[in-house]
This record gives structure tokens, C-alpha cells and sequence, in this order.
């Protein structure tokens, strides 16, 4: 197996002369996308009209080992390598097969020196062991033939960091105060951040200021509460008690309000159950995206959490959250609504 390295190294390589293969892996989605805007953009081509043919781009749905190959084989136009991305792919699922025909695939990299080859696996689509000592067995087969890139989850400093930076690329000042409260205030998820930075950014802008706030934050920006419901409602509808109790316990740590809860856990198992009956139904995630007029990278992890959950269990739990909103109004107090969302929890 080849050495594991970090993002910082594949974008040094990037800088000199990069590998024919490496494999995306680890928990942070975000950096991975980004990791592969850059890849395509330094070894793609400065020509417009060329890069096109250098960047090319297989999907989960219709990806086939053969695909990979005749991408491979062919040499790129007007520039010294080209880039092919693979995403998409559930390893933990994949059957025993297809990964050996993608091993096949994936041994003739070699022959091409010409490709950089990027297999990128979302955070949850690749067990990857207890690192760095005792990778899984299927990270091991592919670092035979990928340089395996961990994308780690970031320190909350590192992530404020980040954050101060993207409020700087919008034009906006942001102490390191107020880059740690915007990550308590709208959670961990890169993406999330990114797209909640830019509104508060464009909210300061608007007003005539250069600084942000913690009240500007609060005006233009989502409350954490919206995607931690997401978490929570996957412990519940997967049956992991214990986690979905501790999470519950945080919440109620910072006097999250009981009815709030419940209504965010509704709406995500109601949108859980959606997706899932129109993906029944033959629907693709661009068409269920425009179907309930959401964000396609939302439908994206619904439809990795309804291929866990069983349908009659989702069914169950929009029946469950009813019951607990008739049960919410009759509860007395805060503590008697963390009590009905207990109960909620235990029934499934």
C-alpha cells in the first residue's frame, strides 16, 4: 500500500509533478471538492476550448471500470496530463465484482503517465480503519494502485481559520472572536459555512460596513439547530439510542426549545421520506432536487441515509413525530417536552 499524505501534500505535488492516481478519503467533503477545482485548473490547461477535453468527469450512477479505461487511454489535447475524477462511489456497498474489476482498471494507470486519476469518496462511502496503523482492507487494495489523500476533520481552530479567510474573500473583516462563534453558531459543515458566511457577508456589505458582528450573524445567518437536526434524526431513524440521547442532551444544554426540536426532526424525517419515495420511484437527485425545489448537495445526503434506513421504518417515524407533536401540546414545560422527544426516541 502506498503512504497515506495530507491534503497540504497533494497540493505541493500538484505544484511539481503529480502522481497518475490518488484516492480522496476521510470526512471532509468540502476540502475534497476543492482540492479537485484546483487539480483541474493547474493541470487542465489555460485554453478554455481545450480543457474542456482534459477534464474528464465519471459519475456514481453510470460509472463502469470499462469507462474508466477508455478515459484513460485517451491523451489529452493541447496539454501535458489531463484529470480524471471518479465520484459517487459507495465502496462500503460495492459488490465483491465490481471492485475487482475497478482494481483491474485501476492497475493500468501506470501505462498512462499522461492522466491524473482522482477518486474521490464522500465521507461516509469508505471505511477506512483505525489510522495510521491499521487501514481497512479495502483502503489497503486501493492504495496499491491510489495515493491514498486523508482528509481529516478540521481543529476548531484550523476552522476559524478558514472562516476568517472566506470572510476576507467576500470582502469582510471578521475578529478571531466572531470566526468562533460563526462556527458555534451555524455548525461544523464546511459547506453550510461557506454559504452562510457569503449571506452574512453580503448582509454587512449591504449596510455600508466592512466588519462583521455577532448580531450580523444572527440576522442573516441559520442556527446550527437546522443541521444538527439532521444528525439527530439519523440516530433516531437508524436506532442508535444512545447516540441520539446525547445529542439530545446537547441540546438541551443550550435551552434549545423542545417544540423547535421536534419540528426540525419532522421536517427532516418528512424530507427523508420524499426523497426516498420519489428515488422509488425512479426520479434521479437532480430531478428530486428540482421536484422539492432543494439544494441537490441536501438531496445527496438524504439519499445515502434512506439507502440505511428501511421504508416502513421512515414511514413509522412520520407516524412517531405526529403523535409526539399531539403529545408536545399537552407536555408541561421545557422538561416535560424533552420528555416526549424521549419517548420518541425509545419508540422506534
Amino acid at each position: 500500500m502506498k503512504d497515506i499524505i495530507k491534503e497540504a501534500d497533494f497540493r505541493r505535488e500538484l505544484k511539481g509533478t503529480p502522481a497518475v492516481g490518488y484516492l480522496f478519503f476521510g470526512e471532509e467533503d468540502y476540502l475534497k471538492a476543492n482540492a479537485i477545482r484546483l487539480a483541474r485548473k493547474t493541470l487542465c490547461g489555460e485554453d478554455e476550448g481545450l480543457a474542456c477535453f482534459n477534464d474528464i468527469r465519471l459519475g456514481g450512477a453510470d460509472f463502469t471500470p470499462d469507462k474508466l479505461l477508455d478515459a484513460m487511454a485517451t491523451p489529452p489535447m493541447g496539454s501535458e496530463r489531463k484529470v480524471i475524477t471518479v465520484t459517487g462511489i459507495n465502496f462500503n456497498t460495492m459488490r465483491a465484482g465490481d471492485l475487482e474489476n475497478l482494481m483491474e482498471a485501476l492497475a493500468e494507470l501506470e501505462n498512462y503517465p499522461f492522466n491524473a486519476v482522482i477518486v474521490s469518496a464522500d465521507s461516509d462511502c469508505l471505511e477506512a480503519g483505525s489510522l495510521p496503523k491499521r487501514p481497512s482492507k479495502l483502503l489497503s487494495e486501493l492504495g496499491e494502485y491510489l495515493i491514498p489523500v486523508n482528509f481529516e476533520k478540521n481543529t476548531p481552530a484550523k476552522l476559524a481559520g478558514w472562516v476568517q479567510k472566506h470572510y476576507l474573500h467576500h470582502g469582510v473583516q471578521a475578529s478571531p472572536d466572531l470566526c468562533h462563534f460563526t462556527v458555534t453558531y451555524c455548525g461544523r459543515d464546511m459547506y453550510i459555512l461557506a454559504n452562510e458566511i457569503e449571506k452574512v457577508a453580503f448582509y454587512v456589505l449591504s449596510h455600508g460596513r466592512t466588519a462583521a458582528t455577532e448580531e450580523d450573524v444572527k440576522a442573516a445567518a441559520i442556527p446550527a439547530m437546522e443541521y444538527d437536526a439532521f444528525a439527530f434524526t439519523n440516530a433516531i431513524t437508524e436506532r442508535r439510542r444512545g447516540d441520539a440521547l446525547d445529542i439530545l442532551a446537547d441540546l438541551k444544554f443550550r435551552r434549545v426549545e423542545p417544540l423547535y426540536i421536534l419540528s426540525e426532526v419532522s421536517r427532516v424525517v418528512c424530507d427523508l421520506a420524499m426523497v426516498g419515495t420519489l428515488q422509488a420511484g425512479g426520479q434521479t437527485a437532480a430531478e428530486i432536487a428540482g421536484t422539492l425545489k432543494m439544494h441537490e448537495y441536501r438531496v445527496g445526503l438524504y439519499l445515502r441515509q434512506t439507502a440505511k434506513v428501511p421504508p416502513e421504518r421512515l414511514r413509522a417515524a412520520v407516524t412517531a413525530c405526529k403523535e409526539a407533536d399531539a403529545a408536545m401540546k399537552g407536555a408541561l414545560g421545557a422538561s416535560g417536552g424533552y420528555g416526549v422527544i424521549e419517548k420518541l426516541i425509545c419508540a422506534l
